[in-house]
């Protein structure tokens, strides 16, 4: 059971460096007018999506595997901490979405959004990270 909290842990740190960069991407692709750097980027960003898809995969089976392996799945009612990260994950999982839409939009050209909306869209993640954190260490429910 250890093995597999360990590489559910490891899985979620890549998922969340590509979680992390990028948006930070499309800042600076947001703010870019020459057509050689928007080229750039769009390779780097859908390579990098594309690199942290397998991790969110396995984040997701892994964290499933440790409620089903660990006795949570009985007892899933009396976890409140577990419904709350749930919770969390379930958004991550729109905002990683989120990201292939916009990976997609700018390889076609189409994006319309400001760097100031993805500096903003940049920071979400760090909420959801410190929140799920707590819950998972402090259990406060």
């Amino acid at each position: 059971m250890l093995w597999i909290k360990a590489f559910h842990i490891i899985a979620v740190i890549c998922w969340f460096a590509g979680i992390f960069y990028l948006p930070r991407l499309f800042v600076n692709h947001a703010m870019v007018d020459d057509d050689a750097t928007k080229a750039r980027f769009v390779i780097m960003e859908r390579k990098l999506f594309r690199f942290i898809t397998p991790f969110m995969v396995l984040t997701v089976a892994l964290g499933t595997w440790l409620i089903f392996a660990g006795g949570f799945a009985e007892t899933f009612r009396f976890h409140h901490w577990l419904h709350a990260k749930l919770l969390l994950v379930t958004v991550l999982l729109g905002y990683h979405a989120w990201m292939g839409v916009v990976v997609g939009r700018f390889a076609r050209g189409e994006n319309t959004r400001s760097h100031r909306y993805y500096r903003v869209m940049n920071e979400l993640p760090v909420l959801v990270l410190f929140t799920a954190v707590i819950l998972v260490v402090v259990k406060p429910f």
